[in-house]
């Protein structure tokens, strides 16, 4: 929503910007071993709120950024803050609950946190057009300061289980362990090109092939994208639905998620190139947001194959390849828009949705 008005004023190229908004998801992939060990040694409770000060750190940085370098540096922080948004709420439901209530739970709990994107749709681009792209991350600082204080109010700070003497290093080695075992594989290879399509559709380069292929403006951009913000509100909860009924194909239905959220994302571009009217990306868009919000099957089947005790490690190690595959695709996106254009940037996901899933669906895994 704020890309065009970024570029200009820091002096960015739109391979520049992707660039710089990947250090987001890299330093968010980078935070995951530390957090994996702090969720499962000190607790939900104080992991979040340390997490969420510095989140704010890096909204109120990103506010005064000057240039390419200090933006840089406040999407840092703010990676290693964000790091715990998803997963201090799915951890606590891990340990408090048994898997087969695990996936509807981790269904709930993404729709919420979706929730968000409302408000990185139209209200962001009247937002930017009112006040400028500095009052976004303003509004995210006080956001973050709710949350914290919401956090230290409500959640109560129910002390992590007894483990055998183990030092910090052992535990982060046992992430490292947990990422490249057998009983993860599966899902972790899934994951990476997962989030990365959300965060490339509809966090970057959605907005920007609105306006800049279909020639909307940027409210009537934002409105567009609200068809798919809601699909990812709705979708997750729909997802944890129908993992727990339909557990024994549970790894069917997360494949054919994401060959269907590749095959939304090619219907799209092809349809830019054939005339077709905004209606349709609208309509392609919605799917897009349903059938990649089977992502949440990744989390239960991460669930199902470890303990409560190693959950927030094992979580944690997926995380790291849901957004370091983010970090990885939006600089090979924003190369493909620097070559190809907007289109040439959304075909990379649909690319790496295609070969992660054909991979993962040769893997043995969880099921």
């Amino acid at each position: 929503m704020a890309a065009d008005v970024l570029q200009r004023d820091l002096g960015l190229t739109a391979d520049g910007l992707a660039a710089l908004t990947g250090a987001f998801p890299a330093a968010f992939a980078l935070a995951m071993l530390p957090v994996g060990v702090a969720l499962d040694r000190y607790g939900v409770k104080p992991t979040a709120l340390v997490l969420l000060a510095i989140a704010g750190t890096g909204s109120l940085l990103g506010a005064v950024a000057a240039g390419p370098w200090s933006m840089l540096v406040a999407q840092l922080v703010l990676g290693i803050g964000c790091s715990g948004m998803l997963m201090c709420p799915v951890t606590y439901a891990a340990k408090m609950l048994p898997p087969e209530r695990f996936g509807l739970w981790g269904g709930v709990i993404q729709a919420f946190g979706n929730t968000g994107m409302l408000l990185s749709a139209s209200p962001l681009a009247l937002l930017v057009e009112h006040a400028g792209w500095r009052a976004g991350y303003l509004a995210c600082a006080l956001l973050a300061l709710g949350a914290a204080v919401a956090v230290s109010t409500v959640v109560r700070g129910a002390p992590p289980a007894m483990q055998a003497r183990r030092s910090i290093a052992e535990d982060a080695r046992d992430v490292v362990a947990l990422g490249l075992s057998r009983e993860l594989r599966a899902p972790i290879v899934i994951a990476f090109a997962s989030f990365a399509a959300v965060l490339g559709v509809r966090g970057l380069w959605g907005g920007p092939w609105l306006m800049e292929v279909k020639g909307l403006a940027r409210v009537p951009a934002g409105n567009i994208l609200l068809f798919c913000t809601v699909a990812l509100i709705l979708g997750p909860a729909v997802a944890g639905m129908l993992e727990r009924r339909f557990q024994r194909v549970r790894r069917l239905l997360l494949a054919m998620g994401h060959l269907g959220a590749a095959a939304a994302i090619l219907l799209m571009v092809a349809g830019g190139a054939l005339g077709w009217g905004v209606a349709a990306d609208a309509v392609l868009l919605t799917a897009f947001g349903l059938l990649i919000s089977l992502q949440v099957i990744c989390f239960a089947l991460v669930r199902s194959a470890v303990p409560p005790e190693r959950a927030g490690r094992a979580l944690s190690a997926m995380n790291v390849s849901f957004f370091g595959g983010a970090a990885v695709l939006q600089a090979v996106s924003g190369a493909a828009a620097a070559a190809g254009g907007v289109g040439a940037a959304l075909l990379v996901f649909a690319a790496a949705l295609v070969v992660c899933t054909l991979v993962f669906l040769r893997l043995p895994g969880p099921r």
